[in-house]
């Protein structure tokens, strides 16, 4: 079965990305054409990228790095939920992703963003990232506006166009994560 992960991308204390994360894996836990797990960054502390080798050699030498290697290469295709923080993502998961290479190769992603403007700007962040980290990235995305649907900046209430939209991304992750699994199979050795 097809396996996504739903990556929490910000640690900060009393972060509004957990309400969110939550609510994107309680509903999508209701789907059977993937199974979904919830991956918190707070469950994998990196220092800032420590490996003497680029990623795209994968060869790494601390523990942290292949425990979240290991985790990450265990999935098909990513919902990403990233805050906005000046204009881009958060510096913890753009550290968590910079620190590997193949295990996010030829999978999809989605983002559902959160902030002023929705989150938008980070997502656009990270779809340049997905590029260089060979992600399709589906073209659906969940943009959660502090102001509309946030009580209080801080008690988070999607409406159902929020659901729907969700759903959407959900369909295109799993649909993409499915078309691309020939692509993540390791080439036959010619005998």
């Amino acid at each position: 079965m097809t396996r996504i992960g739903i990556i929490l991308g910000s640690t900060r204390p009393n972060r509004n990305g957990e309400q969110v994360a939550r609510w994107v894996y309680d509903l999508a836990s209701r789907r059977s054409d993937a199974e979904f797990e919830l991956v918190d960054l707070r469950d994998y502390p990196l220092p800032h990228l420590d490996e003497p080798l680029p990623p795209s050699m994968g060869q790494y030498q601390n523990e942290h790095t292949r425990r979240w290697a290991d985790k990450i290469a265990s999935f098909d295709g990513f919902v990403i939920v990233t805050p906005e923080y000046n204009h881009g993502t958060s510096g913890v998961l753009k550290n968590a992703m910079d620190f590997l290479y193949a295990e996010w190769n030829n999978k999809a992603v989605g983002f559902v963003s959160y902030g002023g403007v929705g989150g938008a700007r980070a997502a656009e962040h990270l779809r340049l990232v997905a590029g260089e980290l060979q992600m399709a990235d589906v073209r659906q995305q969940v943009a959660l506006s502090l102001l509309t649907e946030f009580e209080n900046f801080s008690v988070f209430k999607p409406g159902a166009y929020n659901v729907a939209a969700l759903d959407t991304l959900l369909d295109q992750v799993v649909a993409w994560s499915t078309a691309l699994a020939s692509l993540r199979q390791p080439a036959a050795t010619a005998v």
